[in-house]
């Protein structure tokens, strides 16, 4: 903060120079003593001054250069995402700030790691770049595994001479999810180089620990991880906060934890609690909110209202050492979100750095927009054909990857198939598709080809360069022809989403951004979700149970147990290797 910045901030408390805004007659939410009380509050250069005299101070206190009348509804701290994919929401910065900030979000740590696994440092430069002149508080982490595991081909590597290259940014706050909990706690030496690089910047380590427990966890704990948004139950949160990781409540598109989670949150715990979203399609932002969503969910379950509000805010600017922000407190950020039903939490005001940036669910503020420059065009397949698609087993008993409903979690499930005189696997009446990852970086030709179960996919096939975390093309389907033709399409429109049925393609949507993402308004790309995953669900005959295309392509992440597919073929998390299709 410059010298005179602070000068005129303490003038304007102390009643010598007129603020900036005054917001009149709210119900000011104090996360510190977890209370309400009625108050003005006085901002200044874009920081909170103050709430201003008591009634019989009023006449000698200069009158702010702007009024707004909260007429008695709730101001609190603007809401924090604590870990957010922006990628996954397949539109650039700039649009994620039109869909999340009407919905009372101010700030979000994002760690990058979608487009860096396509893009390398071109990723990471570019998301600092694109969000650096728009009204949301964008910070981000760097990415600790690029790729995953080294049982894919990602498009770039980076390790801790890169990291080291970044990390200093006053923008980057830390190390990204440490998803190889595996090497972490084998104190593999890579790993090691990478938390040291973050520990030496003064930065924090996120964490991504799932089924982790007992000494194991001890020992992902004791590396330095001080979040981890991948618990599933009560006994999980408690097991973390007892080691004082900060649990993050995920509400994505795909995963629904927080209301698994909240009995295990109690007065204890409380400030070691976060809210995020992870993975949240245009869709839902639009459809149901962002960090709001989170908060519903819980005053929907009666938990009380100033605790969900620290979580939103308070907790998570202490997590990640924001210290100029997460309260309505003289000196703080006016980051500033006005509502009046308590329970039904609708947004109706948001201010950011003193900026009034959205009212009544439209978007106020005029961002720019950065081209999307080296990270577009990034096709990189050789040596693809139908051909490549055929899966020739050795045996009629096969494992599956098998979905388990409203979760990216999977079990190893376990089929007799038929197979066609060469040993090709054939469709039958069994819900059981075929599943392939086609290298898209680096030439190398790779197919892994696997069986999906539990999907209910029928009739043709669809595919998607959005394939956590490496995102090279998945396709799922139940004929080699339309899977092909899925893969093609893709090829040729340098990424996106494509639905095929009979050898014909029935819709398209291009991702110019690194295949992951696109410059179109979030309304657009919600509008062309829906439309092509209600296209999946009545041509293909996609299960309720199943988003066709963002459990899709979780089938490709690694780290996430039980079984998945790469480039390389089938990859059990659990045992951290490949295993065979067939069971012998």
């Amino acid at each position: 903060m410059e010298r005179e910045v602070l000068k005129k901030l303490i003038d304007v408390a102390a009643g010598r120079k007129p603020a900036d805004l005054c917001i009149r007659n709210c119900k000011v939410i104090d996360v510190f003593n977890k209370e309400i009380f009625e108050s003005d509050v006085y901002v200044t250069n874009g920081l909170i001054a103050g709430f201003g005299p008591k009634a019989d101070e009023i006449a000698d206190f200069p009158k702010a250069l702007e009024e707004y009348d909260a007429k008695g509804r709730y101001l609190a701290p603007g809401f924090i995402d604590s870990h957010v994919h922006i990628e996954s929401s397949h539109v650039s910065p700039a649009e994620f700030s039109k869909l999340v900030v009407p919905h009372g979000t101010t700030t979000v740590i994002a760690d990058p790691h979608e487009i860096c696994n396509v893009c390398g440092l071109d990723g990471i430069d570019y998301m600092l770049a694109a969000s650096e002149n728009i009204a949301l508080q964008v910070f981000l982490q760097f990415p600790s595994c690029v790729p995953a595991t080294p049982f894919e081909n990602a498009g770039a590597v980076l390790g801790p001479r890169e990291i080291h290259s970044r990390i200093n940014n006053p923008r980057i706050l830390g190390l990204g999810e440490l998803m190889n909990f595996v090497g972490t706690c084998a104190g593999d030496d890579e790993i090691i180089d990478k938390i040291m690089e973050a520990k030496n910047a003064g930065k924090v380590v996120d964490g991504h620990s799932p089924n982790l427990h007992g000494y194991m966890l001890d020992a992902y704990a004791a590396s330095g991880v001080c979040t981890d948004h991948e618990c599933a139950t009560p006994e999980e949160l408690r097991d973390r906060t007892r080691r004082g990781i900060y649990v993050l409540l995920r509400q994505g598109t795909a995963c629904h934890d927080v209301l698994n989670l909240l009995p295990g949150v109690d007065s204890k715990n409380e400030e070691l609690c976060l809210f995020c979203t992870d993975d949240r399609q245009a869709s839902s932002l639009v459809n149901e909110g962002h960090i709001d969503n989170n908060i519903r969910l819980a005053l929907g379950k009666d938990f009380d209202l100033i605790t969900a509000i620290c979580m939103a805010s308070l907790n998570a600017a202490r997590c990640f050492n924001l210290r100029d922000r997460g309260a309505v407190s003289p000196g703080l950020r006016a980051d500033l979100v006005l509502f009046e039903n308590s329970r039904r939490l609708k947004i109706d005001e948001v201010w950011i750095g003193g900026k009034h940036v959205a009212s009544e669910g439209v978007y106020l503020a005029e961002d720019e927009h950065i081209k999307p420059r080296n990270v577009s065009g990034k096709m990189n397949v050789k040596n693809f054909s139908e051909d490549r698609l055929k899966l020739k087993l050795k045996s009629d008993l096969v494992r599956t990857i098998k979905i388990i409903p409203h979760s990216v979690v999977t079990e190893q499930g376990t089929a007799k198939i038929q197979r066609d005189i060469d040993g090709n696997w054939v469709c039958d009446d069994q819900d059981i598709c075929k599943i392939a990852v086609v290298e898209r970086h680096k030439g190398t030709g790779n197919v892994g080809i696997g069986l999906l179960e539990n999907f209910g996919l029928k009739n043709g096939a669809i595919a998607t360069s959005v394939a956590h975390d490496s995102h090279n093309i998945i396709v799922c389907g139940d004929n080699d022809k339309d899977m092909a033709i899925a893969v093609e399409k893709l090829i040729e429109m340098g990424g996106g989403i494509a639905v095929v049925k009979n050898g014909e393609v029935l819709d398209s949507f291009a991702h110019e951004i690194a295949g992951l993402m696109t410059d179109q308004s979030g309304e657009f790309v919600s509008e062309r979700l829906y439309e092509m995953e209600m296209l999946a669900r009545k041509q293909l005959h996609i299960h309720p149970h199943s988003d066709p295309f963002m459990t899709l392509c979780f089938m490709a992440l690694p780290v996430i147990p039980e079984i998945k597919i790469t480039d390389m073929g089938i990859f059990n998390a659990e045992q951290f290797r490949l295993v065979p299709v067939e069971i012998i």
